[in-house]
Formats: C-alpha cells, structure tokens, sequence
C-alpha cells in the first residue's frame, strides 16, 4: 500500500482537520524554502503544486518547451518530491512543463528520474496524459459542441489538424482514477488548478463546494494574502469550513484579501466553471480567526449533467524576429502608425517572401486602446514583430525596415537621420517560433472517462538499473 491509499483508507472527516499544503503556484519559479519547511511541520495529509499555465501564451503549447527555467524546474522539483517522499504523503502535480502536452509531461518525468536516482528514492507514480486528438475536436466542431471562450476566430478542421498540440484541462474526475492506482506521486499534464488540491479531499467525502472553494484560492499559495506572495500555504479542512494560514508569518489572509482572490482570472467572481459542474460562491462566507487566517464556509456545488471540458491548441505561424526602437520627435509620434504603414509598403517593393509585420506602440495603445489626448507625446517604444516562414526572411525584412524607417520622411521632419533611438545593437532580436492559439474553447457534452490516459510506474533509485 502507498500513499495515496494509506490516506484514504485511514482519513475520514469528523476526525482531524485535513491539512492540505500548496506548496508551489507554479512550480519552477523558485518554492521558498523556509515557508516550504514551515507547511511540511504542521504534517500536511496531502502536498499539491500547479506547475503550469496557458497565461504565457501560446508559444509554450505550440513550440512544446517549458516556460521556467530547467535549473529551477529540477530544484522544486527535488524540494517538494523529498519532502512528500520523507512524510509519506501524496504529492499531485499539475499541468506538467507549462502546457501540459505529452511533450512537457515527459521531460518532467525525465527531471523526476534523474531526481530519483540522484536522491535514492523510491515511489508509485501515476501519470495523466491529456493530449486530445484533432479527430475528437473535430467532432465535437461539426456536432456544433465547441464554444470559443472570449475573443477567437472559429476554427475549420484544416485549422485543428494543423496544431501540433492539443490538450484538455483535465479535472478531480480523471485525478481519481489517476489515485485509483494506489500512486505515492501523480503527475498530470494539463489540469484544472484546482483538481490537484480538491481531488483528495473530495474522495475522501468532504464537500466539493468547499474543496474546490479551497483549492480555487489556495493553487496561488500565499497569492491571497496581504502582502501577496508565493510562499507555501496551508488549508485546515472540516465539513463545515476551510481554514487559510500562509507559511510566510508576514504574509496574512484576511477576509477581504481571500475574498478579492475570487476575482483572480474570473470574468464572474460568484460562478466558476469545472468540467463537472459549477462552483457557487454566493454564500461564501469570510471571518477573520486572528490577524493571521481566515476561515471560510457556504460555497456550493451544482454538478451538470454532461461534463465540458476546456480544450486548447496551437499552431506554429513561423519564425519571429523582433525589431525593437525608441521615438521622442513630436513630429513622428503625430503620424507614427502612418509612418509605419508607409514603411512597410516601400519595405515590400524591396524584400520579397511571405513575411509579415505586427506592429505595437507602446504608449500609442499596443497594451490598450488609448483615445488620441491619452496618447504619448513625449515618447513612445516600439516592438516591431516580423514573422517568416524562416528565420533569415524575418530578420531582413526587419532590417530592410529598420533603415528604412530610421530616414523615413515623415511631414515635420527637422533631421534626415536620429529620429528613433536604439537601446543596443544588434536592435533586430531573434524571438524563436511565433505560434497563435486555434482553440482557446469549450466541448461540451465531453467524454472525459475515455479522453486522458491513465499510467502507473515504479521508480526505485535505490537500485541500479
């Protein structure tokens, strides 16, 4: 028997609270060690750590690279597998490698062996793969069950078929039969945040309004508290409430800190959507225990008849090269974007190929619209994106452009020449792949049991293979 066995066997509520320690809100970006060390002596039951996120963008899905650094990957990694290993509780991990494609999840099993053989560990771990093949999302396109999830262009099946990952956000439904197989470890790619935290403890029958109301605030770690940080944190659970206390003795929940943490990535802070159902927080309550911890109580969860499932996808657009510039002349901010658009048209005449040109001014509305008396007068940075089939066409076509604008003859000019500034050169900046998201949506009606594949193996760095 293993860990994950050993506690769902001997827990049950009514006892003891079930102590549930967030140790990392992603993992890779550095746990905090003296917080870590502090949550591992109140003896959680159960260690949970969200290691990804789509927030980055779509490169990281569509290139299949992680987003954190690989040093500090390996470092949590080692922290929070040693300190699960020497309790003998579980460790559950989600979105593996950022996106979470089969890509990522294997090159965290790689650090996970090399961690394994490095520290002489020996341990049960279960693997969830959440890769989701173009055929069942074409279906679900032409059966009219996929719904876009904000701003995003319908996708054809030529489109589907073209990305080169595909994944489904993954819920306490499949975390369950990844636990079924008795592992001390699960590793899943990509996941709800909150299944790593609310799965445990909603099979071991406490309420699943408080156990995703729970492991909504607490995939953050101390990001709920005041002052906002990324230390450890840990939740007491009974059947009636949720205890918040972070591992930093600085960093304090409060009611109205827990509270606004509702807002955090939620167009409806009262309604959060779950493959299996929704989560309500109308009646959430909040009270302060001491200046320290909040305890909180009253969410609900209404279950819906036919699970949905969140499903993202990307595709490599090209390569991208990044021309990066200064502008203070008066005269150039006023017509800025018609000078671009000028340079461009002559760039065109001058480099042949399938490039593009993505423009963003940075104080003339590249990060919002901005009304024309908003705008910079004093100065504005500009981000040129260019993006080729190949890497060379991309940095000509920024090069070529560079010139080109730098002794543009824009009305007002004073100077044939100065009239952008460079912060170093080479200004022309190679920026890897460029990819753009394709499914960013909703299936509904998903059939989640048969979509993720479920594995167990052993890893035993006690003995040389």
């Amino acid at each position: 028997m293993n860990a994950s066995a050993r506690l769902l066997q001997s827990h049950r509520p009514g006892g003891e609270a079930l102590r549930v320690l967030s140790a990392s809100g992603q993992l890779g970006y550095g746990i905090p060690e003296d917080a870590l060390r502090r949550g591992m002596a109140r003896a959680p039951h159960v260690i949970g750590c969200d290691m990804g996120s789509i927030d980055p963008g779509p490169y990281y899905l569509g290139a299949g690279v992680m987003a954190a650094p690989a040093a500090m990957v390996e470092r949590d990694l080692e922290l929070v597998l040693c300190a699960a290993r020497a309790a003998d509780v579980p460790l559950l991990i989600g979105s593996a490698g950022t996106a979470g494609a089969s890509v990522h999840l294997d090159a965290t099993l790689d650090i996970v062996r090399r961690i394994v053989a490095r520290r002489g560990l020996r341990l049960r771990l279960a693997t969830i793969r959440s890769d989701i093949a173009p055929a069942t999302v074409v279906s679900a396109l032409t059966e009219g069950r996929l719904d876009p999830i904000g701003a995003i262009d319908a996708p054809s099946p030529e489109d589907i078929a073209a990305c080169s990952h595909i994944v489904g956000q993954c819920g306490t439904e499949t975390f369950e039969r990844a636990l079924a197989l008795d592992p001390d470890v699960v590793i899943a790619g990509r996941a709800c945040d909150t299944a790593v935290f609310a799965t445990v403890p909603a099979m071991l029958g406490y309420p699943m309004g408080l156990c995703l109301h729970m492991a909504k605030i607490i995939e953050c770690t101390s990001l709920c508290c005041r002052p906002g940080g990324r230390d450890a944190m840990l939740a007491e659970l009974t059947s009636a409430h949720f205890t918040l206390e972070s591992m930093h003795p600085d960093a304090h929940a409060t009611p109205a800190s827990v509270a606004a943490h509702a807002l955090y990535e939620q167009a409806d802070p009262m309604q959060v959507e779950e493959p299996g159902g929704s989560l309500m927080l109308h009646d959430a309550h909040y009270e302060a225990i001491d200046a320290h911890r909040t305890r909180v109580r009253g969410a609900r969860f209404v279950p819906r008849e036919r699970p949905s499932l969140k499903v993202e996808g990307a595709c490599r657009l090209g390569e991208r090269v990044v021309l990066l510039a200064g502008v203070a002349d008066p005269a150039l901010l006023r017509g800025l974007p018609q000078a671009i658009a000028a340079v461009e048209q002559r760039v065109r005449a001058l480099v042949s190929g399938a490039w593009q040109l993505h423009p963003h001014i940075y104080g003339q509305g590249a990060v919002r619209a901005l009304a024309p008396a908003h705008q910079a007068t004093h100065e504005a940075g500009l981000v040129l994106e260019f993006i080729a089939p190949q890497a060379a066409l991309a940095r000509t076509a920024a090069g070529v452009f560079k010139q080109n604008l730098l002794h543009h003859a824009y009305p007002g000019r004073k100077s044939t020449g100065g009239n952008l500034a460079f912060a170093f050169t080479p200004s022309e900046i190679d920026a890897h792949a460029a990819c753009r998201f394709v499914l960013y949506h909703v299936m509904r009606e998903a059939p989640i049991d048969s979509l993720f594949r479920v594995d167990a193996l052993e890893l035993d760095g006690r003995t040389v293979h």
